[in-house]
């Protein structure tokens, strides 16, 4: 399965726990840059988010997620690769990994397995 329809086939609940993923992520780094706002809307139009979710999206970007809101655990076991995709691309969209940035993906990735 692609990664196109993998994101498709998350549920409501689980685009919105991407989006809180995707979202702190690009607050690795302390600043979201413009190319991640714009990763952001891109992924807020391919889901349909409604104006409720897009506006709470769009909130995490001006005040990160709360930490206790982006747990590994609860990324759905099928859904791994996805999120973990979607967290990398988030960090790499402005072409510039920092250190904290590559350390955070690798984490992640060792506690989704």
């Amino acid at each position: 399965m692609g990664q196109e329809s993998a994101l498709l086939q998350l549920t409501r609940e689980e685009r919105m726990l991407l989006m809180r993923f995707v979202c702190s992520f690009a607050w690795v780094d302390f600043k979201v840059r413009d190319e991640e706002r714009e990763m952001v809307a891109r992924l807020i139009r391919r889901f349909e988010l409604d104006e409720a979710e897009e506006r709470e999206t769009l909130q995490w970007l001006k005040i990160p997620p709360a930490p206790e809101s982006i747990d590994p655990n609860d990324v759905p076991h099928e859904h791994r690769l996805v999120f973990l995709r979607a967290v990398e691309t988030v960090v790499s969209v402005d072409r510039e990994v920092t250190p904290e940035e590559r350390e955070s993906v690798i984490l992640f990735a060792q506690l989704i397995r």
